[in-house]
């Protein structure tokens, strides 16, 4: 298996195995919603670099699916009314975000239940599993993400969507603490900008999982279906 080691593509030595089950693994895709992704002049929330990844993020869900692998979609939502956030205790980035970006405008309506920002913009395939209620940075806190995965019998997560250097990486440490094995493909997730996301990537890389390219963690699923070796 090649994986890159703070920033240096390797071939990693024996002992990744439990990396390599796709028996045991799930897709856990990370706000890939209106309130990130649209491009109205209102989005409460733009991330712009996560638009790219739409396409791509898109048709290595279909190829998990395609092997058996759930795919599971993890979006915020707030109470309306925001008692959860700016209306109780603001969330920590709607003060310090702006200090690099500038206001934003519509910030407060981010992740609002029943608000179009909390529609997906990635497919959801009817088999698909989706878990709502994602309050702060990582997709784990305040969520049944854990409880689900348990109950899938899943011990590998690999993460898509974003951002890098936020949520994927809070995720990537939550995973990590309660021992999944975590795999992030880094062209299917983005960042604040490519400095940060580089840094992201490199911290999971030699503290949280494996940085994995896509195409090589396919390959590596379909070689462990086929019963070829999964080692290194």
């Amino acid at each position: 298996m090649e994986a890159y080691v703070y920033g240096e593509k390797r071939i990693l030595p024996d002992g990744f195995a439990d990396y390599a089950d796709p028996a045991r693994t799930a897709v856990v895709s990370i706000d890939m919603h209106a309130g990130h992704l649209s491009e109205r002049r209102d989005c409460p929330c733009p991330a712009p670099r996560m638009r790219e990844i739409v396409k791509p993020v898109d048709a290595f869900h279909a190829a998990a699916r395609s092997l058996g692998i759930p795919v599971i979609h993890v979006r915020s939502v707030l109470r309306k009314g925001g008692v959860d956030d700016v209306k109780g205790i603001p969330s920590a980035w709607r003060r310090t975000f702006p200090l690099l970006v500038g206001p934003i405008p519509n910030s407060n309506d981010h992740a609002i239940e029943g608000s179009p920002w909390n529609e997906f913009v990635t497919h959801v395939a009817a088999d698909d599993l989706i878990v709502s209620g994602k309050k702060r940075l990582s997709a784990f806190y305040s969520t049944d993400l854990d409880l689900l995965l348990r109950n899938l019998g899943v011990r590998i997560i690999v993460l898509t969507g974003g951002m890098t250097d936020c949520c994927v990486l809070n995720t990537a440490f939550d995973g990590a603490n309660r021992d999944y094995r975590v795999i992030v493909p880094p062209d299917l997730v983005r960042g604040t900008d490519p400095s940060l996301e580089a840094g992201a990537l490199a911290m999971m890389s030699i503290h949280l999982g494996l940085v994995m390219e896509s195409g090589e963690l396919l390959r590596v699923w379909r070689e462990a279906g086929n019963g070829g070796p999964s080692k290194g």
